[in-house]
């Protein structure tokens, strides 16, 4: 079993060490003879004492970054038990630097680099070590910059960094950095406006080749903008006109790609080449033409973007390990050996601080390497399950792995955020049931539930109602029993002994032993194929002890699972490919590390970023353990994703912050338009929360702007209810809109969107189709007047935009609970351009308990919704 401590370790006692230091050295000044003495020279300054300080991490408050600036050896800086980390201070001004002093702790740093920096993104090295040995180094250095930092690559203790002092000696005054010649925006993503057509896209204009071109629409405005990939001090722009060029235009710059600050501006260009000297810093920077030179468009041959420094990236990110990962203090990895009584020990344990805690911010992952186990796995909030094997029969569990609603008098309706994954299940001698009692996000994927002769349960089995949920890519041998579920999604599973129950939904897509398809009595919606998927990826422990992830292959018109009784398709990567996140880490050390070329691989916890995580490089794999939650501070984005193939997100959630965020999650940005028919990206088990562990906000929660994405299970979540104390409300943790579509083809496996003020779903791309969707209104809306759409009543569940002109649903459910104010009306749930193309099939709708109105169907079509009549199906439109 592998489990680390995460207790607050004792401070050393090292004031004696320092008392016995000075008394030595009095005492050597003391008996040393005078000697003549070399002229005097000016000594260095310490700059950096009282200077502002952060860190990427703290172990505790009462070891913060100050501590280190702060002239006070028994006082000290420490961070989190895991690397990278540093610590920089600011200095005010730009300063030569000529000599740092690091004052260890006994917990000190092997491998470190001491950089500099004038703006706090760029950094230089100016002095590297990998056999650091603690105590006091006084280290000589030349560089200059207005900050300096400590970049810790690898620790010498089990412990963090810990500096008693950080003391940085120069002058100020470091002169001027100069303008570099390397152009950072040769080769990098890069996005426009518009294209003037196939053979002049965006990233023409970034190839480095002044024989192609990008060209955009005839009209203004138009913009082309360049990803630097981190954040730089822009010192000079080159732009390299086509006959079409600008006449008035501007040079911006964002950090984000959304607030522009403007850099340079002019309405007299006369086009050729223009070399610009700017000053700004961004990581984004954009030309956003405003008038036309000619009648055409407008048409770049080239643009060139310079640095200050000449475009130095970040500092290497520490490597992994793939035979001994530290996969966090949260994360408990079992092998054959473990004793019985220890695996059911910490099983037993989780459990009982899990079961109710749906609000807290802990985070398990609990993973067997291959082989045969004994264990009862009752799985509570957080907490995910798996088998480290490339096949779920690898591992066997004799036992159960289990979800039950005891703690809610059998209703599951709340048994959310759970999964197991990868395993199989031969049930205890003489027991025939599993019971997996679940709602939302709570994926029981890749598994195999043996013997023809069971029955796995999708209820508490006998009392309470369920409001799930998913099997994909998993094996029951014997029969499914949905009892109470109000809906379920079954995606390419098999079923030995079939499939029994049904109550408002129930979605089977390339399932071998589905049910006949019979909606609205009962309502099972069957589709025999699944177009195109993939698979979410594992991590899994190969023969030699490696770990390693594997990323399924896409599967097309697919049936059945993609592993039992057949070879998975697909490619594998060693976890030493991976920068392994400990919560604590920086966005920019995580952007760092995607830079770099590494995967992520996110540990269970709550990670908080105050700047998106960027992943901006195609194929890159974004893996979360234990349900990984990424948590957007101070209004900031969660996750951006450039317009490139075959990203993979999977396992994580996203949580709004306290301040509001323009988006959760954005994938692509806005106006992209390549095509990624091939090689999609993909999302699997992405979940979305505004509210509940506090009041959460944001405006938008997931915005796709790629064509072609796959989302594979999602669940888009306003909080209607919320940990003790914490309140929701209308004005409280608001949120317009769930999900929000604007690339073509995109395709929704398994898509659950709750509670939103405004448009639970909008697609304003053409070619999209959803598979399942389960959608619940808002609960808290206060009255009719606050629930207008201009002169509609209320807010459609699933809206596609008029210009649509291509579109495909099957399996959707749209409930109303207006428990605030039952007079509340929805106009209808699903709206739709009236188009031969654009095809709904099979939708009900349902007041719950009769609390509101869903007064029609999809457009002006179906029934009433109310009191009187709760339910309302229909199985084609138009």
């Amino acid at each position: 079993m592998t489990s680390r401590a995460t207790s607050v370790r004792p401070r050393p006692r090292r004031t004696v060490r320092h008392l016995l230091a000075g008394l030595a050295v009095t005492l050597v000044a003391a008996l040393t003879p005078a000697v003549a003495t070399a002229p005097a020279q000016a000594a260095p300054t310490l700059l950096s004492q009282g200077r502002p300080a952060t860190a990427s991490s703290s172990e505790n408050a009462g070891t913060p970054a100050s501590a280190a600036v702060d002239g006070n050896t028994g006082t000290r800086w420490a961070s989190a038990f895991s690397d990278p980390q540093w610590i920089q201070v600011d200095l005010g001004a730009r300063a030569t630097i000529s000599q740092v002093n690091l004052l260890w702790e006994g917990a000190y740093g092997r491998a470190f680099q001491i950089q500099t920096s004038d703006d706090g993104a760029t950094w230089t090295t100016i002095s590297s070590t990998t056999t650091g040995t603690g105590g006091t180094q006084n280290l000589t250095v030349t560089g200059a910059g207005r900050y300096v930092r400590m970049y810790g690559t690898a620790r010498g203790t089990a412990y963090g960094y810990s500096l008693w002092e950080f003391q940085v000696y120069g002058e100020t005054g470091g002169g001027t950095s100069t303008c570099g010649s390397t152009n950072v925006a040769q080769g990098s993503p890069v996005t426009a406006s518009s294209t003037e057509n196939a053979g002049t896209p965006a990233s023409a204009a970034v190839d480095g080749n002044t024989g192609t071109r990008w060209a955009s629409a005839a009209s203004d405005p138009q913009w082309l903008r360049a990803d630097l990939g981190s954040t730089r001090t822009i010192c000079r722009v080159t732009l390299t006109w086509e006959a079409a060029y600008a006449r008035a235009f501007q040079l911006q710059t964002s950090p984000d790609g959304t607030t522009w600050t403007t850099v340079y501006s002019t309405t007299t260009a006369t086009g050729g080449t223009q070399s610009l000297t700017v000053a700004g810093s961004g990581r984004y920077l954009r030309v956003y033409g405003t008038a036309r030179g000619t009648a055409y468009g407008y048409s770049l041959w080239e643009l060139a973007v310079n640095t200050t420094g000449g475009g130095t990236t970040e500092p290497p990110v520490g490597t992994t390990d793939p035979y001994n990962p530290n996969l966090g203090p949260n994360t408990y990895v079992f092998d054959p050996s473990t004793p019985t009584s220890t695996i059911q020990s910490r099983l037993n344990t989780l459990f009982t601080q899990q079961e109710t805690n749906q609000f807290g911010p802990q985070r398990y992952a609990v993973l067997f390497k291959p082989g045969t186990y004994t264990a009862d796995v009752n799985l509570g909030f957080f907490t995910q399950v798996a088998g480290l094997g490339l096949s779920p029969d690898d591992v066997n569990l004799n036992g159960h792995v289990r979800t039950e609603a005891f703690w809610m008098g059998g209703n599951a309706t709340q048994n959310f955020w759970r999964a197991a994954e990868n395993l199989s299940v031969t049930l205890p001698a003489g027991q025939t049931v599993e019971r997996w009692a679940v709602s939302q996000a709570a994926p029981y994927r890749r598994m195999h539930l043996r013997g023809a002769q069971n029955q796995i349960q999708l209820w508490n089995g006998g009392d309470g109602w369920s409001s799930g949920g998913l099997l994909a890519d998993t094996r029951v041998d014997g029969l499914v029993v949905s009892g109470s579920q109000q809906q379920w999604y079954s995606r390419n599973s098999e079923f030995g002994n079939g499939w029994t129950g049904s109550v408002w939904n129930m979605v089977f897509q390339g399932v071998v032993g589905a049910p006949a398809p019979s909606f609205p009595n009962p309502s099972h919606t069957v589709i025999a194929q699944t177009p195109q998927v993939r698979e979410k990826p594992f991590l899994y422990v190969d023969g030699t002890g490696e770990y390693r992830v594997f990323v399924p292959g896409l599967r097309t018109n697919s049936t059945g699972t993609s592993w039992y009784n057949k070879t998975p398709a697909g490619s594998s990567i060693s976890l030493s490919q991976f920068y392994v996140v400990q919560p604590g880490t920086s966005a920019a050390t995580i952007n760092a590390a995607v830079a770099q070329g590494k995967h992520l691989l996110f540990t269970p916890g709550v990670h908080h970023v105050t700047e998106p995580i960027q992943i901006n490089r195609a194929d890159t794999v974004v893996l979360g353990l234990g349900l990984a939650t990424i948590q957007a501070d101070n209004g900031s984005v969660g996750m951006r994703v450039a317009d490139v193939d075959g990203v993979k997100v999977a396992g994580l959630m996203f949580e709004a912050g306290t301040t509001n965020s323009p988006v959760l999650m954005e994938v692509g940005p806005s106006g992209s338009s390549a095509s990624h028919a091939t090689n999609p990206t993909s999302l699997h088990d992405v979940f979305f929360r505004i509210g509940g562990p506090h009041v959460g906000k944001a405006t938008n929660t997931l915005t796709v702007n790629s064509d072609n994405v796959i989302g594979d299970h999602m669940w888009l979540w306003r909080a209607d209810h919320a940990a003790s104390g914490v309140p929701t409300g209308w004005t409280l943790n608001t949120a317009d809109t769930g999900l929000t579509v604007n690339g073509d083809n995109v395709t929704m496996y398994g898509l659950f969107v709750e509670h939103y003020q405004k448009y639970q779903t909008l697609w304003n791309g053409n070619g999209g189709r959803t598979y399942f969707y389960q959608n619940e209104l808002p609960y808290d809306v206060p009255n009719q007047a606050a629930w207008m759409n201009g002169s509609t009543r209320g807010y459609a569940a699933y809206k596609v935009a008029d210009s649509v002109t291509s579109h495909q649903a099957y399996g959707l459910g749209s409930y109303s609970y207006f428990n605030v104010n039952p007079a509340v009306v929805e106009e209808r749930s699903f709206e739709v351009p009236v188009n031969s193309n654009v095809r709904f099939t099979n939708m009900v709708t349902v007041s719950l308990g009769g609390v509101g109105t869903i007064n029609r169907v999809i457009n002006n079509a179906g029934g009433t919704a109310n009191a009187a009549n709760q339910t309302v199906y229909l199985t084609t439109y138009p």
